[in-house]
């Protein structure tokens, strides 16, 4: 098990809380929580060994999506993909 943590700025709130997906085999839950100036993103991967993964996924999504919030991924062998993809939907269902 390991823990990584990242920050990234970001200048778009969300509206509200949001939950996607679960910690199931190949998948990723994201809980991510509104707040200001900053995306603070913290990883707990059953996987390790794959922190240059990690930022790199993360840095393209952020980038392209500079949502300040704070996002707890817990990940469950998930591939950059599904990372991709939960945490899209949980800043969709945060702008409703």
């Amino acid at each position: 098990m390991q823990t990584l943590t990242y920050e990234f700025p970001a200048d778009r709130p969300p509206a509200r809380r949001t939950h996607v997906g679960v910690v199931g085999s190949g998948d990723l839950e994201v809980l991510m929580t509104p707040a200001n100036g900053t995306a603070r993103v913290r990883v707990r991967t059953s996987v390790d060994g794959f922190d240059t993964v990690w930022r790199t996924v993360l840095e393209r999504f952020f980038a392209r999506h500079p949502v300040s919030a704070s996002f707890e991924l817990n990940d469950f062998g998930a591939t950059p993909g599904v990372v991709t993809l939960r945490l899209w939907q949980a800043i969709e269902e945060g702008r409703s």
